[in-house]
């Protein structure tokens, strides 16, 4: 007689790509912000954007639905990450949404065309290169890349609390869990950080170290200088913008909104997106 099968727990049948996309991502917000950047800036509409570190590529995805004439193309050296993303994102976007997308798999420094107006390199992904020369070597390819009025947008975060180890937890709804960010370890002699991406379910059970993050922390001047040295003309920094919550006046947090900026006061956490002009 044969043993009954024991019950899945909610981590053994949690899907760990759709958990990060509702965990990290917000594709929509991030059209808005790169065509309000670049529209701002140049004066038009952008429509062809190249995501790097493309992942599952929902932000790719996202681009060309936002627009019936939009094209982006994704490329990520992860082959099982972006072969989920060209099923579960690209083609069950329909056919049209598909025909303007295009994932590949490989080196971002290896892919310069098609140009397009926008090279994204978002999550801090780019963070990977952990020596000048290497990542003054990525962005020289970003910029390659680019049409003549061209931008590439990376995102970053800082602040007080980004040097120590820590926890933060955040409850995902529409998957039931809780997403947890960890700072692993931090080395202040060369900034080389370590962090993970656990889930917790209702049932009890934890989908430990879903995702994992070895980097070097980069400040913003260093990737300001390093984006010039490459040959951008110009580098701004847009810092979002903080509020005091309704329920504790001692906690701030992000609104969302983006303004350009050349000084501010540290915090605790912040985050930016850095806009480098071909």
């Amino acid at each position: 007689m044969s043993q009954p099968q024991s019950k899945q727990t909610m981590a053994e049948q949690a899907d760990r790509h759709t958990l990060y996309q509702e965990a990290v991502q917000d594709p929509e917000t991030e059209v808005e912000n790169f065509t309000k950047f670049y529209t701002d800036i140049r004066g038009k509409k952008p429509m062809s954007m190249k995501e790097d570190y493309c992942g599952t590529g929902y932000l790719a995805t996202e681009w060309a639905k936002s627009d019936p004439e939009r094209t982006a193309f994704g490329v990520d050296y992860d082959t099982e990450t972006v072969e989920w993303g060209q099923k579960n994102n690209v083609e069950a976007a329909g056919s049209d949404v598909a025909s303007r997308v295009k994932l590949m798999i490989n080196d971002v420094r290896e892919v310069t065309e098609p140009k397009v107006d926008i090279t994204c390199g978002l999550n801090f992904s780019y963070c990977i290169f952990e020596t000048r020369d290497e990542l003054r070597g990525y962005f020289e390819k970003a910029r390659e890349g680019l049409k003549d009025d061209g931008m590439l947008i990376l995102d970053m975060f800082g602040g007080t609390e980004c040097y120590d180890e820590l926890e933060e937890e955040t409850e995902l709804e529409e998957n039931d869990a809780t997403y947890i960010w960890e700072h692993v370890s931090f080395n202040p002699i060369n900034n080389h950080v370590e962090c993970a991406i656990h889930f917790e379910f209702s049932d009890g059970s934890r989908m430990d170290n879903a995702f994992t993050y070895v980097w070097r922390f980069w400040s913003l001047i260093e990737i300001k200088e390093l984006l010039l040295e490459a040959g951008f003309s110009k580098v701004r920094i847009f810092w979002e913008e903080f509020e005091e919550d309704e329920d504790d006046d001692e906690f701030m947090e992000g609104t969302g909104e983006y303004f350009e900026a050349t000084e501010v006061e540290n915090q605790e956490s912040w985050m930016v997106y850095i806009v480098a002009e071909k």
